[in-house]
């Protein structure tokens, strides 16, 4: 198996007002400004060396910029170049020019920017009373300078939250996100999934519980999730309501740090990227709706029904359209990759994944092909490949057969796709950003 794997983030992907918001707020986004200049905007690229970083990964994690993300690029590389991460995680919130998170010492809240090779710190601002470890929260933004963090506490059976001004991370307001209290069990999922829904003005909080904190399977779960619509002024919840469906949000783990799981249109339904796993052992995707105007679930409404696997993302494209990411739970394990340990379309490094346009009115799925053939399966279960930006989809794939992860360039508008850059295949390119230039 090559050595390098290729993960294209949109995070939650450029948290940007004008094109994609990575905190899934209710902007529909991909219809950009019309005065948009694609030249005050920068591709960040996160490679790690020796295997794939982010999940926990101590291995070293290197960014590097780019303007263009075209074939007349080249093959991109970091070697000699780029900042690397250190104490900071890959997994992280970004709008605009910034970066936020919570570092490794899971002490405090940085904002910071990417550039000239280095880690520029704009503000820092240590805990209150809350307090929070890295990677395992989740954000919304409110508007443009606040930012609300939600996770759960260390015994993992009460909600907390911190409340950002995030010019220079003044701490606005924290306390306890009061959810219903659970009946037979115990601990809840560690970030779960936050959204903030302009157009009814509220915080939409996915979450479920469980019999024992960590990982867990199916039968250790509540088997419904819930969602706690939230005041945001307030950070009361006046509602609390349970999935349709059994199952779980897709990314609850790490909260949208990376992987994008919200989803909203033009109109301001919010669409929510799940799965359920089956007694056969099959993690089937599921794509569900809570309308516009509306606090429950649409119980009539699976946008991906007809799932050979997990669905992992969703990214909407306009038009009711939507780009998801998932896995075929039956693809094909050849030869090379067995023998480099690979011995199920289910490991997290198989190639078994795919991208692919949904309509989301009749849910038809038609895989992402190029000159008329369909892209081959990809490497790296948890990825981000994508990124929406003016009216473009970036995708990039890590397939079996190619020496270099190649990133596919989707026009939304007239569907074409063109083939562009290339990342160099001796790392592990985990993640992409789109930032906002000085």
């Amino acid at each position: 198996m090559k050595k390098f794997k290729f993960t294209l983030l949109a995070f939650m992907a450029a948290m940007m007002a004008i094109s994609f918001t990575a905190c899934s707020d209710d902007d529909p986004t991909p219809t950009p400004d019309p005065g948009i200049n694609e030249g005050d905007y920068h591709f960040d690229l996160f490679v790690t060396v020796g295997k794939h970083g982010g999940m926990s990964s101590k291995n070293t994690t290197i960014v590097t910029s780019t303007s263009t993300l075209t074939a007349d690029r080249g093959v991109i590389t970091v070697e000699g170049v780029g900042s690397e991460l250190g104490d900071y995680s890959m997994e992280s919130i970004s709008k605009g020019k910034y970066y936020y998170q919570i570092p490794g010492s899971a002490d405090r809240f940085v904002k910071y920017q990417i550039k000239n090779n280095k880690i520029d710190v704009i503000a820092e601002r240590p805990f209150k009373t809350n307090t929070y470890k890295v990677r395992a929260y989740t954000h919304a933004w409110i508007d443009d300078n606040t930012l609300v963090i939600i996770s759960t506490n260390g015994d993992k059976d009460k909600v907390l939250y911190t409340k950002l001004k995030a010019d220079d991370l003044t701490i606005l307001d924290e306390g306890e996100v009061t959810i219903p209290g659970p009946t037979d069990w115990t601990k809840l999922t560690s970030s779960g999934i936050l959204t903030y829904r302009k157009s009814d003005n509220k915080l939409y909080y996915f979450y479920y519980w469980k019999e024992k904190a960590g990982q867990t399977v199916a039968s250790e779960q509540e088997p419904n999730f819930h969602a706690a619509i939230i005041n945001p002024s307030t950070m009361k919840v006046e509602k609390d309501i349970i999935s349709p469906v059994e199952g779980e949000m897709a990314g609850s783990a790490y909260g949208e740090l990376m992987q994008n799981c919200v989803a909203y249109d033009e109109a301001g339904n919010l669409y929510l990227a799940c799965f359920h796993e089956e007694a056969s052992g099959l993690e089937k995707g599921m794509l569900l709706r809570i309308k516009a105007g509306e606090t429950e679930f649409d119980t009539s409404y699976n946008g991906y029904s007809n799932a050979d696997g997990k669905l992992m993302t969703v990214q909407y494209l306009g038009n009711n359209k939507a780009l998801v990411y998932a896995r075929n739970d039956n693809a094909p394990i050849s030869d090379k990759a067995a023998a480099a340990g690979i011995k199920k379309p289910t490991a997290i490094d198989a190639f078994s994944h795919y991208y692919a346009i949904i309509d989301l009115t009749t849910g038809t799925k038609t895989r992402l092909s190029y000159n008329g053939k369909e892209i081959a399966y990809s490497g790296g279960r948890f990825s981000q490949r994508s990124v929406i930006f003016n009216d473009k989809a970036y995708i990039g794939v890590d397939t079996e057969e190619d020496a270099n992860a190649i990133i596919y360039i989707y026009d939304i508008k007239t569907g074409t796709v063109e083939k562009g850059a290339e990342v160099e295949g001796k790392f592990y390119f985990d993640m992409i950003r789109v930032v906002e230039n000085d």
